[in-house]
Formats: structure tokens, C-alpha cells, sequence
């Protein structure tokens, strides 16, 4: 290992060399059970003497910092209590957007929160079959030829997709990829938006997608939902943008009618609004077939559809894509070379080749077998033990259910959801998701990431939460 000790102060040089090496142990960065550096090669990096720097090591003995063995050198010990590191505060603070929220704290025995898929049903044998094949073929110039808008056969790909599945009329040039729709969001938002600039949100709505709007500088008006979906009447007239999650609405779970999309897309004409259609959630579909996408709808080009793969393959993976409208296009790609240059090239080419050789086909009907049985178990616990104090609302796809407390429910969601937290389990209250007046108390239930078998075990500690009261 490397250590350095800097000699600049009026104490005997013992003493510096003394107190530098206790201050490395006691701030962490030399570790229990670390080797120190030799006496004799200390002494030669500090010019010092080899007695001087041994008399600071046996202090350091005699204190009980660190141990000697015969042979081998002297050591960090191994039972030495550590305060922890104090780090100066500083006087630069950052915008009030970027205020940090407060941290989770441990990892729950069961999560319940909304949107996290299962990532033991991750297809892993396949991807590092893909994955290994194009480390093997790729080069390092390969990520400047993939370009900001992603590699060509993935955007190929995932138009053809679009197309078969959702209807989506899109070229592979149309196609974007992302890291995540989250990036999407943000590239849309530095291409559209200025400073002051108004954007609609559903209310209640997806909370990182209004925040990140938030620290672009532009002003979130929420917009409340109803049983069609966002309510267009109540949209801001001075709106630049609006967020919507139509196919599924988050978190509700309400699919947009056919009468509101073509509402909104008229409001959008006569205000010169973009429209960003989050298809969050489409592809986990148990009842019924969806209705047309917004952006099959829009023929004048204003409506920019976003996906991702962090729900039907996995989060971390951080794929997704936007289909760029022709006006669009050539500043949302120069947006992505800015930020981030390009994306993964080995997991955009072993993504396009495990939908090009349907392998993900294949993994969105067993995963939606197995998410379609854990649904269930959750609709019959709403149903049932958990009735009394639940009114599920009517929701067709997605990973998660919502449900209102029906009235005369003596405690209110977020006791709830602490003594949740006290046995092990996470969930949301609906009120974490508004940012206007909070409407009807309600919980927010997710279903994707337990395993089946432990999914009983989950609703029956929720339905104690409600019993303690």
C-alpha cells in the first residue's frame, strides 16, 4: 500500500508522524486489519529517519492502535472503534430542486411499493449468452458508430415492436434509445422547456417525473384525474408540455377513454402544447386489449411516446426509448450527445438481438403468467381479508393496485403504511403521489417484486396493520 505523511508544522517530527497515522486509522482510510507501510520504506518517502519513524509506531502500539506479527509487519487492529469520519459542511448548497429526499433505510422483507418487477424472473442465462457474444465482437470504436440515437438494429427493433404491438407508426430514425424513460423525460425537457415555462402533470402522478421537470426550471401544474383519465378541462391554457400516462395512469390505474384522448390532442392543436405520452406499464395487460396509443391518434406531430424495458426485463439494465417527432428529432439527438454522448453498445445490440430472435416475447408471456397469478392473489385479499377496510379501484394492467379506505376506516393510510413499515413491509399511500389537495385516502399496493409463495404471508401482515387499530 501507499500512505503519505505531510511534515508541516512546528511539533517534533515524531509526534506529526504519530498523529497522521492515527488520524488515517480513525477516518477510515486505513482500514482494520490494513498493513502498514514498512518503517523503512516510510522513512525513505518522508525523509525521515527509520528511528524517528519507529518510535511513532510503537506509540501507536502502546495505544492500541495497531498489532504486530512476527514476520510479517505491523497492522491496523483489527477491534479498533472508529467514529464516524466528520466532513466539513461547507457553505455551497444546491437549488431547492435538488434537495435530496430522505433516505429509505433498510431493505423491507416485503416490498409492496408501485412499479418494481421481480428481477428473479429476469431471463439472466439468455442475456449473458447475448451479452458475452457482443463483448466478444465489439471494439471500443463501436459506441462512436452506435451514435447519441443508439445502435441502428435497436431502434429498428423496437419500431417493429412498436408497431405490431402498440400500433405505433415509427421508423427505426424515429426511435431514440435512452437510459430509462427517465432520461427521456429529461431530454424532452431541455429541448421544449425554459425557465418559468408551465408543464400539466397528472395529480396524482409519477413523482420523479414532475421533479426532474422541477429542476429543469419549469413550473408542474397538477392536473387532477378522474375515472377517464386526465381531466383536460382543468389544464392550464399557458402549458407548454403535458405528462400523461394514458394506457395506464399512474398510480391509479385508469385508462384514458377514447373521447378524452381526442380531447386532449385538440387542446394540445389550439395551445400549441407538446404531449408526452409515458406508456408506463403497457405491456403487463390481464383484461381487455388497450386502446389506441395517443400518439396513433396525433397527426400533427405532437405527441412524443416514451417506453422503457425497466419493468419487462429489468431496472438496472436502464433501456428505454422515445419516439422523436420530425421537428424534434435532430435536437433530441444533439440533447443525448451533450449529456451522455451514447448509451451501453454490448446491452443496446444484445437487446435488439433478444427481440429480434423473440426471445422477449417469450419472457413478457411468462413473466405476465406469473405476475397475472400474484394479481390475483392481491385482488382476492382486497376481496376478502382486507375488504373491510379496501375498495380496490378498477385497474387492467400494471404491477401494482390501488385502493381507497372506505369510510369510517378509524386510522389513515400513512399510520397504516408506519406500522407496515414496523412488520417488514413497504408500500405508498395515494397521498405520496399528489402535489395539489390530496383527494381520497388510499393505499398504493405493488405485487411484481414478492414471489408468489410469500405474497399471503405479505397481505396477512397488512391486514394486522389495520387490525392493530
Amino acid at each position: 500500500m501507499s500512505f503519505e505523511v505531510h511534515l508541516d508544522g512546528p511539533d517534533p517530527l515524531v509526534v506529526q508522524v504519530y498523529r497522521q497515522v492515527r488520524a488515517a486509522i480513525l477516518d477510515g482510510r486505513l482500514r482494520p486489519g490494513e498493513r502498514l507501510p514498512p518503517t523503512r520504506e516510510l522513512a525513505r518517502a518522508t525523509e525521515l529517519s527509520r528511528n524517528t519513524v519507529a518510535t511513532a509506531y510503537e506509540r501507536l502500539l502502546a495505544e492500541g492502535f495497531v498489532a504486530t506479527r512476527v514476520g510479517s509487519g505491523t497492522y491496523v487492529e483489527e477491534t479498533i472503534a472508529r467514529p464516524a469520519p466528520a466532513r466539513p459542511g461547507g457553505s455551497l448548497r444546491p437549488r431547492r430542486a435538488w434537495t435530496p429526499a430522505s433516505p429509505s433505510g433498510a431493505a423491507p422483507r416485503y416490498d409492496l411499493r408501485a412499479g418494481a418487477p421481480d428481477p428473479a424472473l429476469f431471463p439472466l442465462a439468455s442475456w449473458r449468452r447475448l451479452m458475452n457474444r457482443e463483448l466478444r465482437l465489439r471494439t471500443l470504436t463501436d459506441a462512436r458508430r452506435t451514435g447519441p440515437g443508439g445502435d441502428p438494429a435497436l431502434r429498428a427493433a423496437v419500431a417493429h415492436r412498436l408497431g405490431m404491438s402498440r400500433s405505433v407508426r415509427a421508423a427505426a430514425d424515429d426511435v431514440i434509445v435512452t437510459s430509462g424513460a427517465q432520461q427521456a423525460f429529461d431530454l424532452i425537457g431541455r429541448v421544449l422547456l425554459a425557465p418559468g415555462d408551465v408543464v400539466a402533470v397528472e395529480d396524482p402522478g409519477y413523482p420523479q417525473a414532475r421533479r426532474l421537470f422541477e429542476a429543469l426550471g419549469a413550473v408542474p401544474a397538477p392536473v387532477p384525474v378522474d375515472g377517464r383519465g386526465l381531466v383536460v378541462d382543468a389544464l392550464p391554457a399557458g402549458a407548454r408540455l403535458v405528462y400523461t400516462t394514458p394506457s395506464h395512469q399512474f398510480p391509479t390505474g385508469v385508462t384514458m377513454s377514447l373521447s378524452r384522448r381526442r380531447e386532449l390532442l385538440a387542446w394540445a392543436g389550439r395551445h400549441d402544447a407538446a404531449i408526452v405520452e409515458d406508456d408506463y406499464d403497457s405491456e403487463f395487460r390481464f383484461e381487455d386489449r388497450p386502446l389506441e396509443p395517443l400518439h396513433s391518434l396525433d397527426r400533427a406531430g405532437r405527441v412524443i411516446h416514451v417506453g422503457s424495458f425497466s419493468k419487462t426485463m429489468l431496472p438496472a439494465l436502464r433501456l428505454g426509448f422515445l419516439i422523436a417527432p420530425a421537428g424534434l428529432r435532430a435536437a433530441l439527438l444533439a440533447a443525448r450527445e451533450v449529456t451522455v454522448q451514447h448509451g451501453d453498445p454490448c446491452a443496446e445490440a444484445a437487446l435488439a438481438a433478444f427481440l429480434e430472435e423473440g426471445l422477449f416475447a417469450r419472457h413478457l408471456r411468462t413473466v405476465t403468467r406469473a405476475y397475472a397469478v400474484r394479481r390475483a392473489l392481491l385482488l382476492d385479499a382486497l376481496h376478502g381479508e382486507l375488504s373491510r377496510w379496501l375498495v380496490p379501484l378498477p385497474s387492467i394492467a400494471g404491477l401494482h393496485l390501488t385502493a381507497h379506505l372506505r369510510p369510517g376506516v378509524r386510522d389513515g393510510a400513512a399510520t397504516v403504511v408506519e406500522r407496515a413499515a414496523r412488520a417488514g413491509v413497504a408500500l405508498q399511500t395515494l397521498a405520496q403521489f399528489h402535489r395539489g389537495p390530496a383527494g381520497p385516502d388510499g393505499l398504493v399496493i405493488g405485487f411484481g417484486s414478492v414471489p408468489t409463495d410469500r405474497l399471503p404471508e405479505a397481505l396477512r401482515l397488512l391486514a394486522g396493520c389495520f387490525a392493530e387499530g
